[in-house]
């Protein structure tokens, strides 16, 4: 029935906000009333509806999102385990290693310590691998978007790209960057491939009225080490595992606690394998 395509549209619109602010506030004290208040949910059906859409309660989810981004800063930083803890919302120190270690069977510091441990999946790094890198300052971007959950391999980009374009013209938009922009939230080494997040975006010229499940949000502008690779997607956890363990590290950089991004330069439908062109965008201080 059309009404309930678009009671669950909304819904899921309402779902995304209450996410999206959850990633921008990590760092500070999270509150489930002002969640709620966010929502639009009433406070009744506001558990109730978040954990049928994540799959998870929000407290659960709040503090798996704090202790995977925790995990990546561990592996792909210096900061210091206590600076870790406060930064990603802990109290204290002690109270991140006894989360990390229910979770993942080992503290923080044995974690960053013991590079041999893997939580899901083993690093792939190839130091043969060559990427076109450098440091960009971008600019903020408005982007309508429409948010996916699931592993990353099996979700249908392509299906949802077409899905914004046809929004854009059902709405008489000025037409948007040629090139789809998706955003992923989660380490999939962490990360369970059924609570993995990718918002599939498209940039616009124009602030944009969100309308079901197809959101609208400015990107903040910010710096980002931005490599360029070519060659088939099935590669690309080897490319990021080669960009985390190897490039970064000598490019000096300093991780931003934000999530990377991917932008495809060419059409999979008409592009050899071998011939695809991705940039990767890892935020930086």
């Amino acid at each position: 029935m059309p009404e309930k395509k678009t009671t669950r549209e909304e819904y899921q619109m309402c779902v995304n906000t209450v996410v999206d602010y959850i990633n921008l506030h990590l760092g500070e004290e999270i509150d489930l009333k002002s969640l709620a208040r966010i929502s639009h949910f009433s406070p009744f059906y506001f558990h109730r509806i978040i954990s049928a859409f994540l799959g998870e309660p929000i407290g659960t989810f709040i503090i798996r999102t704090r202790t995977e981004a925790a995990a990546r800063l561990l592996r792909y930083s210096d900061i210091p385990v206590a600076d870790i803890a406060y930064r990603i919302g802990y109290s204290s120190p002690s109270s991140l290693s006894k989360v990390f270690k229910q979770l993942y069977g080992i503290s923080p510091l044995e974690y960053r310590n013991n590079k041999n441990f893997v939580i899901m999946k083993p690093a792939i790094i190839r130091p043969d691998l060559e990427l076109k890198s450098e440091i960009k300052s971008i600019p903020a971007r408005n982007v309508i978007y429409i948010r996916l959950s699931g592993d990353y391999k099996f979700n249908d980009y392509c299906g949802t790209w077409g899905r914004l374009w046809r929004f854009v013209k059902e709405q008489s938009l000025p037409g948007g960057e040629p090139s789809p922009l998706c955003i992923y939230y989660d380490d999939p080494k962490v990360t369970p491939a059924e609570k993995l997040r990718t918002d599939v975006c498209m940039v616009m010229p124009v602030t944009v009225t969100p309308k079901g499940d197809i959101g609208y949000k400015l990107l903040p502008a910010g710096r980002y080490a931005v490599f360029l690779y070519k060659g088939p997607y099935d590669n690309l956890q080897a490319v990021y595992d080669t960009i985390y363990g190897k490039y970064l590290p000598e490019m000096e950089c300093t991780l931003r606690d934000e999530a990377s991004a991917e932008r495809y330069l060419n059409d999979p439908a008409n592009t050899e394998p071998n011939e695809l062109l991705t940039e990767i965008y890892i935020p930086v201080e």
